[in-house]
C-alpha cells in the first residue's frame, strides 16, 4: 500500500464503522441479553448476575492483549474477530430453540464477549496508530458517539424490531379492561363451570388458536368490610393448541391504569398439549384503603419470544460478515501497525507491569473503577424497570415501545451530547470540562427515581426522561474516553496499556452489576434508584484526585 493510497483512507470512512462494530457485540452481551432474558422470564437477580459475569473477558483482556501487540497486525485481528463474532451471533440465534437454551446462549455470549474484548484491543490500538494525536482528540467525540450509536441500535432499533416480530408471531395479544365498583351485599362470583361453558361455546367460533378469557366484562369489587370482598378471578385457556409447538407461555400484567389494582399470585401461565383446554386462573385485587371507582388495562401476551430474538440476533451475524468484508477493504495500512520484532520484544509480564508505572496510576485506577459506579448498577436494572409489570413497580413498556424510546429520541440526545463533548474538549481541553462531564453522566440518573414513583404512562414524558439521561451519558462518556487516551499518551505499548485501562473500566461495571439485581429485589425499584444516586458520590471523589494532575492543554485542537 503506497503512502498516497494510505492517506486517501479518510478517517471518516472507517472510524464510525469500526466503533459501531466495536459497540454492537458489547451492547448485545451487556444489555440486550438482559432484555432477552427478561422477556424469557428470567429473574432480575439471575439476569443481572450472569450478564455481569460476562464482563469478565473485558476485565482480564490485558492478560492476552500483548498477543495483539506481539503477533500479526491490528488490522488482521480486527477482520478475523468480526468473522468470529458473526458465528457467535448465529450460535445464540440457534441455541434459543434448544431445550438447554439458557446454558447454550450463555456459552455463545461468553464466546461473543471474549472475541469482542479482543476486537476492542485491536481496534483501540489501530485507532492510536492510524491517527495523529490531534486527529485522535477530534475523533474522540465521533468515536464515542458511534459507539453509543451502536448502543441505540442494539437497545433501540434491534429491540424495537424484536418487539414488532414478537407482536406478529405466536398468539395475538389480548387487552382486558378492568373496572372497580362499589359493592353492597352479594357480589357476583364466577365459578369454574361457568367458565368451562363459556369457553366451550367460544371454541366453536374460533377458527385459529387464540387466548380466551372469562368473564368478558371484568369487574373488581372495592373492599367491603361486611362481605370481605376485594378480589375477582379471571380464567384463561386456549381455543386450540398451535401445531408444531411444545408449549405456549402466556404473561399477564397491567399495561396502564390505577396502581391500586394489582395481581395476586401468578403472572406467567404455561399451556401445553395436555393442558391447553384446562382452566388457568389469575386473581386481581384492590387496595383496601382505595374507595373510588377506577379502571385499568391488562394484557395477556403469548408471542413467540424465542423466534423473535433469534431473527433479530441472527441478522447481526449477516451484518458482521458484511462489516468484516468492508473493513478488509477500507482500513488504512499504518506503517507502525506491525508485530514487535522478536529481537526487541520485552517480556510478557514486563509489558503488563509497565502500566502500573504510568503517572499518577493509583488515582487513575480509582477513577477508572468508580467513574461509572452509579451507572454500572443503573444500566443493569433500567431495562428490567422499563419492561417490568406495574405490579412489580415497572413501566410495563413493550419491547417496541422501549426500543422506540431509545432508537429515536435517545439517538438525537446521545449524538448531541457526544459530539458536544468532543467539540468542547478539543476547543478548551479535557481539564476545563471534566467536572461538567462527570456531573452530566451521573446527575440525570435521578430521572429514574421520578419514574419509579410516578410510573408515568405518557410516552412523551418517558421519552423526555430517557433523552435527558442519554444526553448526559453522551456528554459525560466523552470525558471518560479522553482520560484513558490521556493516561496512555506516552506509553511505549499504547495498545496493551489502553486495554488494561478499559479492563479496569469493565471491572468497575462488572462487580457492582453482579449484585444490582439482588439489591433491586431487596429494595424495590423506588429505593433502588435512590441508592443508585448515592453511588454517584465515589465518582466525584475519585475525579478530584486525577483532576489535579491533568495537563490543561490535553485534547486541545491546535
Amino acid at each position: 500500500m503506497s503512502d498516497k493510497q494510505n492517506k486517501n483512507r479518510n478517517p471518516w470512512f472507517w472510524v464510525p464503522s469500526l466503533y459501531f462494530a466495536e459497540g454492537i457485540p458489547y451492547i448485545i452481551v451487556m444489555f440486550v441479553a438482559s432484555d432477552m432474558y427478561k422477556t424469557l422470564n428470567v429473574s432480575n437477580s439471575a439476569l443481572a448476575f450472569w450478564t455481569s459475569m460476562l464482563y469478565l473477558p473485558w476485565v482480564i483482556k490485558p492478560l492476552w492483549s500483548p498477543l495483539v501487540d506481539l503477533y500479526s497486525t491490528k488490522r488482521k485481528w480486527i477482520v478475523a474477530m468480526q468473522i468470529v463474532l458473526a458465528l457467535a451471533f448465529g450460535g445464540v440465534a440457534l441455541a434459543l430453540h434448544t431445550p438447554v437454551w439458557f446454558a447454550l446462549t450463555i456459552a455463545f455470549l461468553w464466546l461473543m464477549a471474549l472475541t469482542s474484548a479482543t476486537h476492542d484491543v485491536a481496534a483501540d490500538g489501530f485507532y492510536m496508530l492510524a491517527l495523529t494525536e490531534k486527529q485522535q482528540a477530534f475523533f474522540t467525540g465521533i468515536r464515542a458517539t458511534f459507539y453509543r450509536l451502536a448502543t441505540i441500535a442494539g437497545l433501540g432499533i434491534l429491540v424495537m424490531i424484536t418487539g414488532l416480530i414478537l407482536d406478529n408471531t405466536g398468539l395475538e395479544t389480548v387487552k382486558i379492561p378492568v373496572k372497580t365498583v362499589e359493592t353492597s351485599g352479594k357480589t357476583a362470583i364466577y365459578k369454574d363451570n361457568d367458565a368451562l361453558a363459556y369457553f366451550s361455546s367460544k371454541r366453536q367460533s374460533s377458527p385459529r388458536p387464540e387466548i380466551l378469557f372469562y368473564p368478558e366484562q371484568v369487574v373488581l369489587p372495592l373492599y367491603n368490610e361486611d362481605t370481605g370482598t376485594d378480589s375477582t378471578v379471571i380464567y384463561f385457556t386456549l381455543s386450540s393448541f398451535p401445531e408444531g409447538e411444545d408449549s405456549i407461555k402466556m404473561t399477564f400484567g397491567q399495561k396502564s391504569g390505577s396502581k391500586d389494582i394489582y395481581i395476586k399470585g401468578k403472572t406467567v401461565f404455561v399451556f401445553n398439549k395436555d393442558n391447553w383446554d384446562k382452566l388457568q386462573k389469575a386473581v386481581l385485587k384492590v387496595q383496601h384503603n382505595f374507595k373510588e371507582q377506577t379502571t385499568a388495562i391488562y394484557e395477556a401476551k403469548a408471542g413467540d419470544v424465542a423466534l423473535a430474538w433469534s431473527i433479530s440476533i441472527g441478522s447481526l451475524a449477516v451484518l458482521f460478515l458484511i462489516l468484516a468484508m468492508y473493513h478488509q477493504n477500507i482500513l488504512p495500512f499504518p506503517p507502525s501497525d506491525k508485530s514487535v520484532d522478536s529481537k526487541s520484544r520485552d517480556s510478557y509480564w514486563q509489558i503488563i507491569l509497565s502500566f502500573f508505572k504510568l503517572e499518577n496510576i493509583g488515582a487513575a485506577i480509582a477513577f477508572l473503577l468508580l467513574y461509572r459506579f452509579s451507572e454500572s448498577q443503573l444500566t443493569k436494572m433500567a431495562s428490567p424497570f422499563l419492561l417490568d409489570s406495574r405490579e412489580n413497580g415497572g413501566l410495563a413498556m413493550s419491547l417496541t415501545e422501549k426500543g422506540f424510546a431509545y432508537g429515536t429520541v435517545g439517538v438525537i440526545a446521545l449524538i448531541t451530547g457526544g459530539i458536544l463533548g468532543g467539540i468542547l474538549a478539543s476547543k478548551h481541553g479535557l481539564k476545563k470540562w471534566i467536572w461538567w462531564m462527570a456531573l452530566a453522566i451521573n446527575i440525570p440518573n435521578a430521572v429514574y427515581i421520578y419514574m419509579s414513583y410516578a410510573q408515568p404512562e405518557n410516552p412523551l414524558l418517558i421519552d423526555a426522561m430517557i433523552a435527558l439521561e442519554q444526553f448526559g451519558y453522551g456528554f459525560g462518556f466523552t470525558g471518560y474516553m479522553l482520560y484513558m487516551l490521556y493516561l496512555t499518551r506516552n506509553s511505549k505499548y499504547k495498545t496493551t496499556h489502553f486495554a488494561i485501562a478499559t479492563g479496569f473500566m469493565a471491572a468497575g461495571m462488572m462487580f457492582p452489576g453482579m449484585i444490582s439485581g439482588y439489591i433491586q429485589e431487596l429494595l424495590g425499584y423506588n429505593h433502588f434508584f435512590i441508592y443508585v444516586m448515592l453511588c454517584t458520590i465515589p465518582s466525584f471523589i475519585a475525579l478530584y484526585f486525577v483532576y489535579r494532575k491533568l495537563d490543561p492543554t490535553f485534547g486541545m485542537k491546535e
